[in-house]
This record gives C-alpha cells, sequence and structure tokens, in this order.
C-alpha cells in the first residue's frame, strides 16, 4: 500500500477522489501518491499534421492542471506527490500497463453522481478498472470525505473462501489499517437457522483472519445492496471491502438501482480487490 496512484481528470469527483487518497496516505509510512492524467491521441491528417491543437501546447496545459492540483493537495498532506501524463485511447489500457510497470499497490478513482450520462460514462471507467483486477481499487463515492479507516465492513458470500478469498492483499490492507473487521453476509436462503456450509466457511475464514478477531453478522434480507449499505450506516463504518469475483460478483453488485445508491450517493469508499 505504499505507491498510489489516483487518475484524475480534474472534475470535482476525481478531485475529492485525490484528497481522500492523500490524507489516507497521510497515515500510511512512506506513501506516495501520483497523479495520473490521460489525454487522448492528436489526430492527424494526410500530410502528418495536426488536426487539433499542438500536442506540446495540450501537455504544457495538463502540466500545469496538474501542478495546481498538487499544490492545491498539498496543504492537506505532506505525503510526496507525483504527476504523469500520457497519451493513449482508453484509460484501463494505459493504467493496466502503467501499473504493471511501475509496481502500483492501490488505485483511488472517484464515482460521479452528478448526471445520469456522466454517471454511466464515469462509473464504467471505474468499474472497468476494477475488472482489470491488476491491483486493489477504493471508488471514492462522490460526497465523501476521508476518515481514518477503523471499521471496515468485509462483504462476504462464505462460498468457496478458500480459493475466492485473496488473503495476501486483504491482510496487506487490514495491516495498513488495524482496523475493527466486520464479516457481513447477506442472505436469504438460510431461512430459520444457517446452513452447515456457511458454518463450514464461515470458520475457514475466521481461522484465515484470526489474528484480526473479526466479527461476523449474518442478515436475513432480500436485498444485498440495502442491507450493506444500512449496515454501514449503522455501524459507522469507514471502507466496505468486497471481493469482485470473475463471474457474477462484480454485476451483481454494481449493477442494480440499489447499487448506484451505495456507489454513487453513500459516504462510505469501496475497496475491491479481485479474486
Amino acid at each position: 500500500m505504499k505507491r498510489i496512484i489516483v487518475p484524475t481528470d480534474f472534475s470535482d469527483t476525481a478531485k475529492n477522489a485525490a484528497r481522500y487518497a492523500v490524507q489516507m496516505a497521510d497515515s500510511i509510512p512512506g506513501a506516495s501518491i501520483i497523479l495520473y492524467n490521460l489525454t487522448d491521441k492528436i489526430a492527424l491528417g494526410s500530410d502528418s499534421s495536426p488536426l487539433t491543437e499542438d500536442k506540446n501546447d495540450r501537455f504544457v496545459v495538463l502540466q500545469a492542471a496538474l501542478s495546481n492540483l498538487k499544490a492545491e493537495l498539498s496543504e492537506l498532506s505532506s505525503v510526496t506527490i507525483e504527476s504523469v501524463v500520457e497519451e493513449g485511447s482508453t484509460l484501463t489500457d494505459n493504467l493496466e500497463r502503467y501499473v504493471r510497470h511501475h509496481g502500483i499497490d492501490l488505485i483511488v478513482m472517484g464515482i460521479t453522481g452528478a448526471t445520469r450520462l456522466e454517471q454511466i460514462f464515469m462509473g464504467s471507467n471505474a468499474l472497468n478498472v476494477v475488472n482489470l483486477a491488476v491491483c486493489p481499487v477504493i471508488i471514492v463515492p462522490p460526497n465523501a470525505v476521508f476518515r481514518p479507516i477503523k471499521k471496515v465492513l468485509f462483504a462476504s458470500d462464505l462460498k468457496d473462501i478458500s480459493t475466492t478469498v485473496p488473503f495476501a492483499p486483504v491482510k496487506s490492507v487490514l495491516n495498513t489499517f488495524n482496523p475493527t473487521v466486520l464479516v457481513v453476509n447477506v442472505d436469504t436462503d438460510h431461512y430459520v437457522e444457517v446452513t452447515e456450509d456457511y458454518k463450514s466457511q464461515r470458520a475457514i475464514l475466521e481461522n484465515k483472519l484470526q489474528e484480526y478477531n473479526p466479527e461476523f453478522y449474518f442478515i436475513r434480507m432480500y436485498d444485498f445492496q440495502d442491507s450493506i449499505s444500512s449496515f454501514a450506516a449503522d455501524r459507522d463504518v469507514d471502507l466496505i471491502l468486497t471481493i469482485p469475483k470473475k463471474h457474477h460478483f462484480l454485476t451483481g453488485l454494481f449493477k442494480t438501482s440499489h447499487t448506484k445508491k451505495l456507489a454513487y450517493h453513500s459516504h462510505v469508499p469501496i475497496l475491491a480487490i479481485h479474486e
């Protein structure tokens, strides 16, 4: 959790995510921030001359904008802040390459709730970055304000724990913040009593996380997103930890209207660590 990259397009949502990132990094010894901006490739005419503004002029403007943002963020934290401008076609492709080549430990991104069009565009950007599965991603809701991470809600389906939970990065996060860990399972299939398989999977997870003394909660409700959101609010949770699964979990977590309420309007950031 030392090298943290924050993609920015200089929107209010992206700036809020950057503020969250630098304040979080301030509590992590040796952490540094990289502000990352991707600019479109400039189209060329038949004579190879640019059809739009000069490439160098664009980079000068973007570097100036990044310098201004760095100055603003430096007032909030003493953490080291770098900036990078790259040219490319898609954020996911460029970011994946950069993360792999530069040993990035964490991506922090904003997710907007301003307009439906922005939700579709920025939302898919953030979720597509989660799908890259190159490193953990924190999605910062638009109105989120950083608070020391003292309580982490670990949303788990308690299925195939041994093969689906990436314990190394999960423990890296928990070791960084040393929070209270609240493991929450939402399931409508247990009815009055939990199943033996549930008990078995809970025992595996409890053993794997025993050094953190996790607390377990079972919620028998029909809506996962509403249940998690309500629990997070009731228990004053600082971060929601999820493990997106390759085929269904991310889709189930992020596509419904209840999920939009959680992702776009919650004050609780979401940390996604891929299986």
